[in-house]
């Protein structure tokens, strides 16, 4: 071939090649560039290549294609690696009579639907190595959309690697659990847990920009998460955390599992992540407070706090809910999260560390509208009075002042008015307790007044079956009686319930004065 070695080639250090520079010139505008003028010069040359893809193994397959005059057999498993060399050396040769490595693979790729499920994992694998430069992503996109297109529609294919060895993978979530990745919507989950988390950001990503299921994608996330940190080192689980909480803040918050969500905070604090990542943590977690049960907020106080319990981080959550609340949402919702805090105050308010504000905080971060009852409130007030007695007038009105008389129960509301740890400040004034009674009274009478109206209509509909049939007429006639009667009932009835409640009033106790 008359080839004389007459350039040497160094490969990351790693080794040395020696080869012709004409030849390696005609099919690769880097070197063609480097040597220009210089082709046809005599006296021995080196080049230096740092960080070219693939190592001495990917320069020797592109050495390899220009001796063999611009011919190699193009594989799924070395069309990244050439692909990526190709790139970097520049081997788009305008002349159409030299053979084009770049075209070559373009022309190879069209058939990217026929290679198998694991051509196209082993080649996303090479991606992350040999991809780091934008020029090279393209390969890479082309790579992701086929694999993810063979994810979202499954029955179009068969994937023969589905039913792996690995009868251990079990994905653990609220709601399900995967034993068989074959037949199932997470039985890629894996074979991709083996990314990297860069290359897991790009996939999720393309996932979402063609608007694959949020609910899946974010039980794959919190599978990954928990899978690549077994073993991984500090700083490695920390990247990945973050990587993830990202990820999730990217899709609709409805889709995320709220127990995975407090689940994986407790590993950021113990990780001590970002500030923006626990923030973002922490506006999920708050989104989803109404799907929360109190065992997910009963947790430790951060180091260097006395309190028993992470009282601010329930009082932010609450406050990030609330916020929420702003642009719309449901009063059910509200709800829930309301009773939740309840628990949550009959849970803290035993700590002798709980400061009043702090109490006070937490009973005022809901709006009133988001209590239907307040008697848990009562009681969580109650409770915190005890523990903490001695606290001044002002504390405790602080506290009472957000406790509505108007939506306690009868008997928490005579029990107020006796109880002497509130302040006589918080107490119910006199007509208020009095309202309350003869409510109470009314609804116990309107009870009695419907038990013996269904007694004396069963018993009356009783005695008119019985009786011989009758004629017609003497039929209309008893029948009119009877509706008669039942209007006199009920026109009567208001009456003697009203005489009742006059008559119990003097056997309750008797009232406090609010002017005592």
């Amino acid at each position: 071939m008359g080839t004389c070695c007459d350039l040497e080639v160094d490969i990351n250090g790693e080794e040395t090649f020696m080869v012709n520079k004409n030849i390696l010139s005609s099919f690769s505008r880097k070197f063609c560039s480097l040597f220009g003028n210089l082709i046809g010069a005599n006296g021995d040359m080196k080049v230096i290549f740092n960080e070219f893809p693939g190592g001495a193994y990917g320069f020797e397959l592109c050495v390899q294609f220009c001796y063999n005059g611009g011919r190699m057999v193009i594989t799924p498993s070395n069309v990244v690696l050439l692909y990526c060399c190709a790139c970097f050396l520049e081997m788009e040769s305008e002349d159409p009579k030299t053979s084009n490595l770049t075209c070559q693979i373009e022309e190879f790729l069209k058939g990217i639907s026929f290679w198998t499920l694991s051509e196209l994992l082993e080649a996303l694998k090479q991606c992350q190595h040999l991809c780091p430069a934008k020029s090279c992503s393209a390969i890479q996109d082309r790579i992701m959309n086929n694999l993810i297109e063979r994810i979202n529609f499954p029955s179009s294919w068969s994937p023969q690697s589905c039913s792996s060895n690995t009868s251990s993978f079990q994905f653990s979530c609220d709601s399900s659990s995967i034993n068989s990745c074959r037949n199932s919507s997470f039985w890629w989950f894996e074979h991709l847990v083996f990314f990297k988390i860069d290359l897991i950001d790009k996939v999720i990503k393309k996932m979402i920009s063609q608007a694959f299921d949020h609910a899946i994608i974010s039980k794959f996330l919190f599978y990954y998460q928990k899978e690549s940190c077994l073993g991984a080192a500090q700083a490695e689980k920390k990247e990945t955390i973050e990587a993830v909480i990202n990820l999730l803040s990217l899709l609709d918050k409805r889709s995320l599992s709220c127990k995975d969500l407090f689940n994986l905070s407790q590993v950021t604090i113990r990780l001590n992540t970002s500030t923006s990542c626990k923030n973002k943590m922490e506006s999920l977690l708050g989104s989803l407070l109404d799907q929360a049960t109190v065992d997910y907020l009963i947790l430790p106080s951060p180091q260097g706090r006395d309190h028993a319990y992470d009282v601010d981080l329930a009082l932010r959550l609450a406050q990030i809910f609330v916020h929420e609340g702003s642009f719309g949402i449901s009063l059910n919702r509200l709800n829930r999260v309301a009773k939740l805090m309840d628990l949550f105050l009959l849970e803290v308010a035993p700590d002798p560390h709980l400061m009043p504000s702090e109490f006070a905080a937490l009973i005022t971060v809901l709006p009133d509208t988001a209590r239907e009852s307040h008697d848990q409130l009562y009681l969580a007030i109650d409770l915190y009075l005890k523990v903490h007695a001695g606290l001044a007038e002002m504390d405790k009105m602080s506290i009472c002042y957000a406790l509505n008389h108007e939506k306690l129960s009868a008997e928490l509301l005579r029990h107020l008015t006796r109880n002497l740890v509130f302040p006589s400040e918080a107490k119910p004034r006199a007509h208020v307790t009095k309202q309350s009674r003869i409510q109470s009274l009314l609804q116990e009478n309107d009870h009695l007044r419907n038990f013996i109206d269904t007694v004396f209509h069963k018993k009356l509909e009783k005695n008119i079956d019985a009786e011989e049939p009758r004629p017609c007429n003497e039929v209309q006639k008893l029948r009119g009686n009877f509706h008669g009667m039942q209007s006199g009932i009920q026109l009567a009835s208001p009456m003697k319930s009203e005489s009742n409640a006059v008559c119990n009033v003097r056997y309750l106790p008797k009232l406090c004065s609010c002017d005592d």
